[in-house]
């Protein structure tokens, strides 16, 4: 798919989309601006109405105290005592820690250096605290190493996981465009991977890959939602 076929696309459908997201000759300002000129068409193709569960749980940690958020500071503030604790270093030098291991993260592909213990404190972490680049490069090293990615991938895409889907219900990380792209790329660079080794089925990849496109989809939905009700809370 070329940058002049983008702008010829006029039946939207979620094989549209994931062929654009995808596509390595396409730049993330394009799929930006792709997702931008269609959001109304891509919003009726792609199912982002959450289930009964799912919306009790978006009304659970909706931001209806007036202090959550200062009681959300004193929990990063009380979880980041706990991993310099863990790490055995002093408190201040935890945010410079997880950007060095982050930093070689993203060059290496690995964390080879590291216990598992170790890995599994940042990534905790990580997942309630840490920044968007932070969480996509971390869920992309637990689903190259995971055995079962299709299990992997509809474990963390759930709510009340500590996974992905918990990471966007907080308020105070919405979910943006450029990381909906980037979340999407690391599942088909993933999915493609466990088709080449035979782990999973081309019938599979290409479900799969749809599937997670709307998932992760309706989450920028939710966090846009949650967003909105915090947001109308201070006016």
């Amino acid at each position: 798919m070329t940058n002049l076929s983008i702008s010829k696309i006029t039946n939207i459908n979620p094989m549209t989309v994931c062929k654009v997201l995808s596509s390595a000759k396409i730049s993330r300002a394009e799929k930006i601006q792709f997702m931008k000129n269609h959001s109304t068409e891509i919003k009726s193709v792609l199912d982002i109405t959450p289930t009964n569960s799912e919306y009790k749980t978006l009304m659970k940690g909706r931001p209806l105290k007036k202090f959550k958020p200062l009681k959300n500071s004193f929990t990063k503030r009380g979880d980041k005592i706990l991993l310099a604790k863990t790490l055995n270093i002093p408190l201040n030098e935890v945010d410079n820690y997880i950007k060095n291991v982050h930093d070689s993260l993203k060059k290496t592909d690995n964390l080879d250096f590291l216990p598992t213990t170790t890995i599994d404190s940042i990534k905790t972490y990580i997942y309630r605290h840490g920044s968007a680049e932070q969480l996509v490069s971390f869920f992309n090293f637990e689903l190259s190493k995971s055995e079962d990615k299709l299990k992997f991938l509809y474990h963390t895409l759930e709510y009340n996981n500590c996974g992905v889907a918990d990471y966007f219900i907080r308020p105070i990380h919405r979910m943006k465009n450029t990381t909906l792209i980037d979340l999407y790329n690391v599942i088909d660079k993933n999915l493609k991977t466990a088709f080449d080794n035979n782990q999973i089925t081309q019938e599979q990849n290409l479900e799969v890959s749809e599937w997670a496109l709307k998932r992760i989809y309706q989450i920028q939905h939710n966090s846009k939602f949650i967003n909105a009700i915090k947001i109308k809370q201070y006016v």
